[in-house]
């Protein structure tokens, strides 16, 4: 297929205004890629000439950010990251940047939800190319889904670079595969931060044979998490993995069944960011562990 030449880009730039009045096609018919058309979702008149990219960075090895993702940060103007981006993909971004860290932890959001939403808008607006970094994948627990409504309502023409979740990231760096012919056929992603220290949770749907259960910031939530599945059902000796940092240099693997995993984690006193996997595939860690293996080569101790 042959690309859109310049004079074809420059048409849908001065056009990016009337996203409605874009051409789906460029010279000589050629259908143009989706990155050269005014984006469909944008029918609001007030469209600003700046750009807004929600990426995401992936779970902290900076090797598992996308090509894409890091193309997009050497020309970003401003970057707006979370406190899950890692230092060292923070170290990629281009001196020139404008680096505004909204990161949010427990209890504590350093620049409410609405805010962040808003300053998107207003960056956009005055023509300027803004990165919104976030840890993992934006539309996995990540709030990318509100950011972006905001944007399509205020007419702010956006993107979005998908990034490797972090329940993908840190099981590969575990050696746990989410899923396996021989003991899980599904896999789920659950929230493990509980509004309130609620229990609120279709808890009966997560006790299933042949499952794999994968709860993010399930730190704080781990006793009651136990306490709930235990409950409904799921057997005491249900193996059970807490990854801490996961693909990073500090990776911390804490393994154990339901009976006596909220006492290792304890014992160890693992930081947060954490990611908790409760399955049959947590057995398999023993003879699939090939980070055990990096580390050891490298000279690193094994956690």
């Amino acid at each position: 297929m042959t690309r859109p030449d310049r004079s074809d880009i420059n048409r849908l730039q001065q056009r990016a205004g009337r996203p409605e009045d874009a051409p789906l096609r460029g010279k000589d018919g050629v259908r143009l890629p989706p990155r050269y058309r005014a984006n469909p979702v944008t029918r609001n008149p007030n469209s600003s000439a700046g750009e807004v990219f929600l990426v995401g960075a992936g779970p902290g090895d900076p090797e598992l950010l996308t090509l894409k993702a890091w193309r997009i940060l050497q020309s970003a103007e401003v970057v707006l990251y979370d406190r899950l981006v890692s230092q060292p993909i923070l170290d990629m971004i281009p001196d020139g940047a404008h680096m505004v860290h909204v990161g949010k932890q427990r209890s504590n959001h350093s620049v409410p939800q609405d805010e962040i939403n808003q300053r998107l808008v207003t960056l956009a607006r005055e023509g300027r190319r803004v990165v919104r970094l976030k840890g993992g994948d934006p539309f996995i627990f990540g709030r990318g889904g509100e950011e972006i409504e905001t944007l399509a309502e205020a007419g702010v023409r956006f993107q979005v670079v998908p990034g490797i979740t972090a329940a993908s990231g840190c099981a590969a760096y575990a050696g746990i595969p989410l899923t396996h012919r021989d003991h899980a056929q599904s896999v789920r992603f659950v929230t493990g931060h509980l509004k309130n220290d609620t229990c609120d949770l279709p808890w009966n749907d997560f006790v299933q044979t042949h499952q794999t259960l994968v709860f993010y910031m399930g730190l704080v939530g781990l006793p009651i998490i136990v306490r709930e599945l235990t409950a409904h059902g799921m057997r005491p000796t249900m193996p059970v993995a807490l990854v801490s940092r996961g693909t990073t240099p500090e990776q911390e693997v804490v393994c154990g069944t339901l009976e006596n995993i909220v006492e290792r984690v304890q014992q160890r006193e693992v930081p947060a960011p954490t990611l908790v996997i409760i399955g049959e595939v947590v057995s398999l860690r023993n003879r699939l562990d090939w980070m055990a293996a990096v580390q050891t080569m490298d000279g690193r101790e094994t956690p």
